[in-house]
């Protein structure tokens, strides 16, 4: 059984907004949120860019950094960005 799962951040095109979520399907995901499939916080700010994500090998680890990750400052986060994507530039074409 695949428990894989990726914790991930999303922005909008100003990156002013940042977006934290977990699941097992990051293509999937993602394709969702930029094409506004759920009503709700993502598609209410036009969260569109994937900046950041990373894979766990099991769901629950992924949670646990979700949980870290939003229960951080803004700093942090940004830091954690940059440290996979300096420039901030739409990862989604590199998950497909």
């Amino acid at each position: 059984m695949n428990k894989t799962g990726f914790v991930y951040i999303m922005t909008n095109k100003n990156n002013n907004v940042l977006y934290t979520g977990v699941t097992k399907d990051l293509a999937r995901r993602v394709y969702e949120h930029k094409n506004k499939l759920n009503k709700g916080f993502t598609s209410r700010y036009n969260i569109n860019k994937l900046v950041f994500y990373e894979m766990f090998d099991d769901i629950t680890d992924a949670i646990e950094m979700e949980k870290k990750i939003k229960g951080g400052s803004r700093l942090k986060k940004i830091k954690l960005i940059e440290g996979m994507n300096a420039v901030w530039e739409d990862l989604y074409d590199s998950i497909l």
